[in-house]
């Protein structure tokens, strides 16, 4: 069974194994089904091509992979460490407590056992790279939390000769990392890098029952910029507005009142921005 830092992959070819177990095997290419990665240890659209899996005595196993702009694997070990091959595109790699890495096309990057870390593409290109790990006991990969969009948009600390793109201050930062760097930081990685990646509610779900908490409890500036989120999040205008009709009858007129304001506001602001 092969894993490939990532996903596992399928047996078949053992049901193809010659009656002369010293014959040479060739799996030709594109014989091999093309697989969606696992929503459950990546973000974004990754595929998975098998290559070879493990045939005892050997322990290897490998696939190609490819990541669409932005996706990434979870943050993950493997037991005898893993080998990625870039063959096309740029990516990102970072072991926990490092800084991010860029890596491109023919560059071979080693990471040694047991050591936390993750990998994917860049946020405007996609990524191919060849993994190849080992089994330790039948296993190959131990999966841990997801890549939050804070870890993510870390500068890379190469970019091989090209200048990076400032980064956009985030709400947190505009609002109080003046004042308050620390509070912005744990706002940036703990509550939106953190909570809100948790995979038990969608970040739709989250935005609506924060718009929802911050009318009944009338903060019109926090729930600005919550707006502008839940927007970004799928939530429609129409839900919106229902939210704070609703809210009426249990929370008051005033606020209900005091979030119309606060949402004609929002809405005024996206609308000239599409225009």
């Amino acid at each position: 069974m092969l894993v490939i830092s990532l996903c596992v992959l399928p047996s078949g070819l053992q049901s193809q194994t010659p009656s002369d177990p010293g014959a040479i095997k060739i799996m030709r290419s594109g014989s091999q089904p093309l697989r969606q990665a696992p929503a459950e240890h990546f973000t974004g659209t990754v595929r998975v091509e098998p290559l070879f899996h493990a045939v005892a005595p050997a322990r290897a196993s490998g696939a190609i992979v490819t990541f669409d702009p932005g996706a990434r694997t979870a943050w993950h070990t493997h037991p005898l460490g893993q080998i990625l091959i870039v063959t096309a595109g740029t990516g990102l790699v970072q072991r926990w407590g490092d800084p991010v890495e860029e890596i491109h096309p023919g560059d071979v990057v080693w990471i040694p056992p047991g050591q936390k870390h993750w990998h994917g593409a860049a946020p405007n290109s996609s990524m191919t790279h060849i993994a190849i790990v080992e089994q330790l006991d039948g296993k190959t990969v131990e999966w841990m939390e997801k890549v939050s969009d804070a870890q993510y948009a870390s500068p890379p600390s190469s970019t091989q000769g090209v200048t990076p793109m400032p980064q956009e201050p985030s709400a947190a930062q505009k609002l109080m990392g003046d004042i308050d760097p620390k509070l912005a930081e744990l706002t940036d990685n703990v509550l939106f890098g953190d909570v809100w990646e948790r995979p038990e509610l969608a970040k739709r779900d989250r935005s609506l029952i924060t718009v929802a908490a911050l009318i009944a409890m009338n903060r019109p500036e926090q729930l600005r910029s919550h707006i502008r989120l839940a927007l970004k999040n799928g939530v429609t205008q129409d839900e919106i507005v229902e939210v704070i009709t609703q809210l009426a009858f249990y929370t008051g007129w005033p606020n209900a009142v005091n979030a119309v304001a606060v949402a004609r506001e929002v809405f005024n602001e996206k609308s000239s921005q599409q225009k």
